[in-house]
């Protein structure tokens, strides 16, 4: 299992780091081509068969361009099983775009006053926590937002401690089988954020452990963090005394008008969910992660092309919507120095967005999910893609690649052609 656990959760990042390469799988040989797409009927007929030709069970796409959200469309199927078609009200996760979300309140909080970008964590949470390995270093508010806080992701822990089957799930299928028994993933409770990540970072949790520090001082050294981006969600909640999804739902989701979005899978009918598949043949059961705030925002394609919009809005200085031009500034303000991010993944660092070729973007990966969101970081268009294809596992991966190559492909044919 270790060598498993560590394969998939670098299989994870290194997709979220790097969509370069091409597919040579038979399946998607047979997917076409974008090719002269002009208008939204072209964009309809390739996505329409570009999901039938493909491994993709289901996509939600959302385009703005301008001040509109000039697109919106959805393909597939939520649950094959059961031919229920993907709409633009079909409940989806969107693993780690949820970032998005940690970096918008963060911005927020720090608006309001509740800390700045150079406050030291310590000052905030209720318990010191100490890197062992640098136990003189300052850990910062913004080194969480740039993944350079040294505070990492135990790759064993992380998966089977973290992600779990939500009790009442059927456990003897399959998928519940190959996260089970591959993974050592468990069907349990949800612990609070709290819980958890003190359970990790903690030195006497029972996660606790060497491996979850890097020794190098804060600020230096670039790793993604999962963990210390759920830590962020906790900085949120332990400054404001509001719980995270309850602050986020307040100062994002309502402003907004997000009305089917949430942080707390309590709130949602999971059996309206896109169904999340390893393979067409293989879906999985409904599971969560305790550190939620880095992979857990439920939403849906109408609901995202609403908050696509405001960033597209907010990154040229036309929103205050959520807060002052100021604050939007910040939330996508470079914050690392030239060459502290690895060039494979990008130029630079805002709050948890990052750029590269003249794009702000973040992508999403885990079981049974592949999403991406990006923005021309002179707001001029942007495009959200959510799916539930896995591209975790061995073998899915490239196939993910491919396909989202050629949405991106289409994409930008449509804004051309419609300029």
């Amino acid at each position: 299992m270790t060598t498993l656990s560590r394969i998939l959760l670098l299989s994870i990042l290194s997709l979220i780091l790097s969509l370069t390469s091409c597919s040579t799988n038979d399946n998607e040989a047979t997917a076409p081509e974008p090719s002269s797409i002009k208008n939204a009927a072209d964009l309809n007929a390739y996505l329409g068969e570009l999901v039938q030709t493909s491994s993709m069970p289901g996509l939600a796409i959302s385009i703005v361009k301008g001040n509109s959200i000039v697109y919106q469309e959805s393909f597939g199927y939520a649950n094959i099983q059961n031919q229920v078609a993907y709409t633009n009200e079909t409940i989806n996760s969107i693993a780690s775009v949820s970032k998005t979300f940690v970096g918008t309140a963060v911005a927020k909080a720090i608006e309001q006053g509740y800390f700045t970008l150079e406050t030291d964590i310590n000052d905030i949470l209720p318990i010191q926590l100490i890197n062992p390995k640098q136990p003189d270093g300052v850990i910062k508010i913004k080194h969480l937002v740039t993944h350079t806080s040294g505070l990492l992701d135990n790759p064993e822990v992380y998966l089977a401690h973290n992600y779990h089957i939500l009790p009442g799930e059927d456990i003897t299928t399959a998928g519940a089988g190959l996260l089970m028994n591959e993974l050592g993933i468990e069907q349990r409770e949800t612990f609070t954020l709290e819980e958890f990540l003190a359970n990790y970072f903690l030195e006497d949790g029972d996660l606790y452990s060497l491996d979850n520090f890097a020794d190098t001082p804060p600020g230096s050294t670039w790793n993604y963090s999962n963990l210390a981006t759920g830590l962020s969600g906790y900085i949120v909640e332990t400054a404001t005394e509001q719980s995270f999804d309850d602050y986020v739902r307040q100062n994002i989701l309502q402003p907004l008008q997000m009305n089917a979005s949430t942080y707390d899978i309590s709130e949602i009918n999971t059996d309206e969910m896109a169904t999340r598949y390893i393979n067409e043949d293989t879906p999985l059961p409904v599971y969560a992660n305790d550190s939620y705030p880095e992979g857990s925002m439920y939403t849906t394609n109408e609901d995202m092309g609403k908050y696509l919009l405001d960033m597209a809005k907010g990154i040229k200085g036309e929103s205050t919507v959520l807060f002052s031009k100021d604050s939007y500034g910040l939330l996508f303000a470079p914050q690392l120095a030239a060459g502290t991010v690895p060039q494979d993944f990008a130029e630079n660092h805002g709050l948890f967005w990052y750029f590269q070729d003249g794009k702000a973007l973040h992508g999403g990966n885990s079981f049974g999910i592949s999403t991406h969101m990006e923005i021309d970081q002179n707001g001029n268009s942007g495009y959200v893609l959510m799916t539930n294809m896995d591209a975790s596992f061995s073998g899915n991966i490239q196939d993910y690649i491919a396909v989202k190559e050629k949405v991106t492909t289409a994409i930008t044919e449509f804004l051309e052609a419609t300029e």
